[in-house]
Order: structure tokens, then C-alpha cells, then sequence
């Protein structure tokens, strides 16, 4: 792991404890395995309740468990490739994976503020309806009109429209090396002008 980000791991450790994390509600509780875990690692970029608050790290409170289960186990056996996640996710156990899924899953998503009104109303219109001029499939045919998705898919809602943006784009550029047979075909039509009106949309969905 790079020295500065294990500096920085050492300085965040210290600003939350492993109680913070670990006591939460029964239906939420954490192994101290994972509460370590979760103070040493994902709380530098995630937060300690999954509500990052840097734009360019995605949100995981409320994300659906097997979705957060396949992208660390991806990261991990290097099916997607990240810098940072590469590191974070290399040793973790299959059962720390799932330990850190419930937990992130059964946290409360954050209040969301809605961003351009101008974008955001045009990023709707191809959220719900797709561009049939350029072949764009609606978002919410897979992903729910609310933006909630599925086992499988990932919740949209609420996500920070920076991060949604540049996983499009990284769709687009085949740069996102896992879930790529069906976003690539989708990313690779839209305009810029969709690709932040829809990413601006996403992110005040809750």
C-alpha cells in the first residue's frame, strides 16, 4: 500500500473508534473484525456510516448488500481495477466482505439537495425515457424509477453526480473493467450534455 495512504489510514483511525462503528442497532452489528476494518480502511474515503462526503467516493449507505459483496470481492481478485480499492480490498475474507455488506446496506441514506434545475430536468427526461434518437435506453428500466435497483444492480439514488459521472464515462472508455457488456453500450451514446444532466438527476433522487 502507498506510505502517504497508510499515513493517512494511521491519522483517520484515531478520529473514530471502533465503538463508534460497532455500536449500533442489533440488526446492524458488526464483528470487531469488521468494525476494524472498517475504522482502518473504508472510513478514509466512505465515512464511518457510508456517507461520504467527498464527491469523488461513492456513497454506500443503503446500497444493496450483494452489490457491495461483488464489487469488493472484483476489486479484490482484480476483475475491476482501482487504485486505491485495489489495496483496500486485497486479504479481505469472504466473510469480512459479507460482515462489511450488511453493515454499510443497513445504514439510513443521508438527505439529498437537488442540483441544477436545468440539467436536472433534462437528465429526468432520459433517466425515464432513454433518447430514441441516439438509442439510449431509459435508466429506469433497470435501475427502478426511484433509482433504488436491485440484488444485482446498484442503487443510484442519492449517489454524488461527480462519481456517477466519471463511472460513465469510465463505461464509455471501457476503463470500468467489470460490469461492462451492458453500461458500455449505453454510455457510449450519450452526450456530454446527458451524461452530467442525468448524473445531476441521480444525484437528488432519494
Amino acid at each position: 500500500m502507498n506510505a502517504l495512504i497508510k499515513l493517512v489510514l494511521t491519522i483517520v483511525a484515531g478520529m473514530f473508534s471502533l465503538q463508534t462503528v460497532a455500536a449500533q442497532p442489533p440488526e446492524a452489528a458488526v464483528s470487531p473484525r469488521v468494525a476494524e476494518i472498517i475504522v482502518s480502511r473504508c472510513a478514509l474515503c466512505h465515512g464511518p456510516q457510508g456517507e461520504s462526503a467527498n464527491a469523488i467516493y461513492p456513497r454506500l449507505a443503503a446500497q444493496h448488500p450483494d452489490y457491495i459483496v461483488k464489487q469488493l470481492k472484483d476489486f479484490r481478485d482484480g476483475r475491476r481495477k482501482g487504485e486505491t480499492m485495489t489495496d483496500m480490498a486485497k486479504g479481505l475474507q469472504d466473510s469480512e466482505i459479507a460482515g462489511l455488506a450488511a453493515f454499510f446496506s443497513s445504514r439510513k441514506a443521508g438527505g439529498r439537495q437537488a442540483g441544477d434545475a436545468d440539467l436536472a430536468g433534462v437528465g429526468k427526461y432520459i433517466y425515464h425515457h432513454g433518447n430514441n434518437f441516439s438509442g439510449v435506453a431509459a435508466c429506469a428500466s433497470c435501475h427502478g424509477p426511484t433509482g433504488f435497483g436491485t440484488e444485482l444492480l446498484p442503487r443510484l439514488a442519492g449517489q454524488h453526480p461527480a462519481y456517477i459521472e466519471v463511472q460513465l464515462k469510465e463505461f464509455n472508455k471501457r476503463a470500468r473493467t467489470n460490469d461492462n457488456s451492458i453500461m458500455h453500450s449505453i454510455a457510449a451514446k450519450l452526450t456530454e450534455l446527458e451524461t452530467k444532466a442525468v448524473s445531476v438527476y441521480i444525484g437528488g433522487l432519494q
